[in-house]
């Protein structure tokens, strides 16, 4: 008796709903129809009345196709994924600071000896407290998880002064609790206008930092490599504070930029010949904030003004080098750094407090070390 039941709801069920779609056919096909009729007068509404039409009847039968709906459903999906999304990524850059008179100094006398007046100041810094952050697992990595990350590793920085200043910072952190090691570091790093190469034994890691004020000579050395077959795990590039000082001309730094895009893609994927199995991480450090009234020379304060500054930082922008503007190379943003810090972290208006260098390094090591966990 419940069987004979559950056929008749069924066929109940069924009856309805081939009722259902007769009715959709007469209230949604007959006026259309008569409305076609009328419009075959024109041919151009005739063509309009068809697409109406068409498109009303794909409308409304849709959903008696359950095929159809499912595709219509998979394509929304398809769309949804490829549609740019927050991701751990783009969380590096928040960086809170606290810039505050040193409580060491207050009672200042000219006995003591301050290396500059941003000594003044303590600097600290860290990533906001959020929930999204936490789960992103993004913090100050300690010299044992540096160690373990860039383990085996060859890293190349290559640019002008900003890139040294960020050399010194990451072997600081490597080789921090070996003061002796550290100062012979700082000796030979900071010769003006020179390279400087390093190997730290204890996790093999070979680390170059080559001196190149301009785009081209980055290019240059990209060639170098090529010639070599022989490439870094990780470079780390930047350069354009030479070319706003002594060319001062936005345009062709945009131009140079490109080219050096283009050296890089022409590179990536590597061939399979060179025996490489992935290309290396790829960073640009960002222009620092020019303070003009800080700087220290005439020809700085004329040619390194405001306007000059957002011309060359659109030049960059408009190259398509970064990530961010479907280039190759993942931003180190020290500008925002060096606005959120402020003047008290600079010396000159161009070269900035450690803390900035700092922070850039362990913004590249989160990036290095969110891109592995996304491998495995």
């Amino acid at each position: 008796m419940t069987m004979m039941m559950m056929i008749t709801i069924t066929m109940m069920m069924l009856m309805a709903l081939m009722l259902g779609a007769a009715a959709a056919c007469i209230v949604v096909l007959v006026p259309l129809g008569m409305a076609g009729w009328h419009l075959s007068r024109n041919s151009a509404l005739l063509f309009s009345g068809a697409i109406l039409i068409t498109l009303s009847v794909c409308v409304h039968f849709t959903p008696y196709f359950s095929s159809v709906s499912d595709y219509v459903t998979s394509v929304s999906s398809v769309a949804v994924f490829h549609r740019p999304k927050s991701s751990c990524m783009n969380l590096i850059h928040r960086i809170h600071w606290e810039v505050k008179p040193n409580a060491s100094l207050l009672s200042f006398n000219a006995t003591q000896n301050l290396s500059s007046s941003f000594d003044f100041y303590e600097k600290h810094w860290d990533w906001s407290k959020t929930q999204r952050i936490k789960a992103c697992r993004i913090h100050k990595l300690s010299k044992p998880e540096a160690f373990h990350l860039i383990n085996g590793s060859w890293v190349l920085i290559a640019g002008d002064s900003q890139a040294r200043l960020f050399t010194l910072s990451l072997l600081n952190l490597i080789l921090g609790s070996e003061p002796q090691r550290m100062d012979s570091v700082k000796t030979a790093l900071l010769k003006r206008h020179s390279n400087y190469s390093i190997s730290v034994d204890e996790i093999g890691m070979k680390l170059d930092f080559v001196w190149a004020p301009y785009v081209l000579n980055l290019t240059h050395l990209l060639t170098d490599f090529k010639t070599k077959k022989k490439y870094p795990d990780v470079m780390v590039m930047g350069a354009g504070l030479w070319h706003m000082l002594h060319v001062s001309n936005p345009s062709d730094y945009e131009l140079v930029l490109q080219t050096l895009k283009s050296s890089l893609v022409s590179l990536f994927p590597f061939s399979t010949e060179l025996g490489i199995k992935s290309p290396p991480h790829l960073f640009w450090l960002g222009f620092p904030m020019l303070i003009n009234g800080m700087l220290n020379a005439h020809k700085k304060r004329v040619h390194m003004i405001d306007a000059m500054w957002h011309a060359y930082d659109r030049a960059l922008s408009e190259s398509r080098l970064l990530r961010q503007t479907g280039g190759p190379m993942i931003l180190l943003d020290i500008q925002s750094l060096t606005w959120n810090c402020g003047a008290h972290c600079t010396y000159d208006g161009m070269h900035y407090d450690t803390a900035i260098y700092e922070a850039a390094v362990q913004i590249m090591l989160n990036s290095l070390l969110i891109k592995s966990r996304h491998r495995h």
